[in-house]
């Protein structure tokens, strides 16, 4: 369906892995992103069909300059809980004004958070009752898509995991079982959540987005189901060959942390996802586009550990 594409937020990790996986299929991809330096750094890695633009989703005269060669925009951009409001607003009317003017496709990364509270796996039809002010800010943000008039894709994801992923939770568990023994685990252990791996993740949009068919809905891209805290751990163990545990960290916990680090404080409200968890539901997506990437946890927890390890021995 496209020949280029732009992807905003390249060096985030989501944007990582979408450059990644859209460079692998041959499609020249223009990086965006405000750090030349970690652009220049990662064109190495992503190889002869990127390129990079650094500058700010926040000045919309870079972004009309940054897209304007490209065939699709992929909205990829991740900043700390604290600037969402009014940030991600302005990103987005930013990006959206820029695709109806030039008349480009937009596929947009999302989030469980619209979805509120759900005690089965959610559909692309479930009802949306957001009960956090992130959730509803997430609900705004989809709404202000559909009414556009841009042609768009919106697709939810679970937690991230994996290389290049940054500070999403389990990272930040990995990060620290890499230097000892126990590890700091949000939530209580024993609950089965969900995680993606993101290379996964990202195939499956570079997919879904070069289907004429997908655009104009919203799809689920779950991952390899489900995952206790314990069963990451044991994992960890085999691999690194050393007995790891994790500590769960609890919404009081998180709420006393909150008190001088205000993404903690912003986090705290979210602690709902870490006791009833949203499970997504990926069935549309394997009727109608084809099976969806689902690297095991065994595999994903493993190559991420080896991508920590190798990133501390070369500091």
């Amino acid at each position: 369906m496209f020949k280029t594409a732009a992807v905003l937020g390249a060096t985030g990790g989501m944007g990582y892995a979408l450059t990644e996986a859209l460079c692998h299929k041959n499609i020249r991809t223009i990086a965006f992103a405000r750090s030349e330096e970690n652009l220049l750094k990662y064109q190495e890695e992503w190889g002869p069909n990127a390129e990079i633009f650094a500058g700010d989703a926040m000045n919309q005269a870079d972004v009309e300059k940054a897209v304007s060669e490209a065939d699709a925009v992929f909205h990829a951009i991740n900043i700390p809980y604290q600037n969402w409001d009014p940030a991600l607003s302005i990103i987005l009317d930013h990006l959206l004004d820029v695709c109806r003017k030039q008349n480009k496709p937009f596929i947009y990364v999302d989030n469980i958070y619209s979805y509120g509270l759900h005690s089965m796996p959610a559909t692309e039809t479930s009802a949306k009752n957001p009960h956090t002010k992130k959730g509803k800010l997430r609900q705004t943000l989809i709404e202000k898509i559909k009414n556009s008039g841009v042609p768009y894709t919106i697709a939810h994801f679970p937690d991230f995991y994996g290389p290049h992923t940054g500070n999403t939770l389990l990272q930040y568990t990995f990060q620290q079982i890499i230097d000892k023994n126990k590890g700091m685990f949000v939530g209580k252990t024993n609950i089965a959540r969900e995680f993606i791996y993101i290379k996964d993740g990202a195939k499956a949009l570079a997919d879904l987005a070069l289907k004429e068919e997908a655009y104009g809905e919203v799809w689920n891209i779950p991952g390899a189901g489900t995952i206790t805290g314990e069963e990451i751990a044991r994992i960890a163990s085999r691999h690194l060959n050393k007995q790891v545990s994790f500590k769960p960290v609890h919404k009081w916990m998180i709420r006393a942390i909150g008190v001088f680090d205000p993404f903690m404080r912003e986090y705290t409200e979210m602690m709902y996802l870490n006791e009833t968890p949203v499970i997504l539901d990926g069935s549309k997506y394997e009727k109608r586009i084809g099976n969806l990437p689902r690297t095991t946890y065994e595999d994903g927890i493993k190559q991420s550990l080896e991508h920590l390890l190798n990133r501390n021995a070369a500091i």
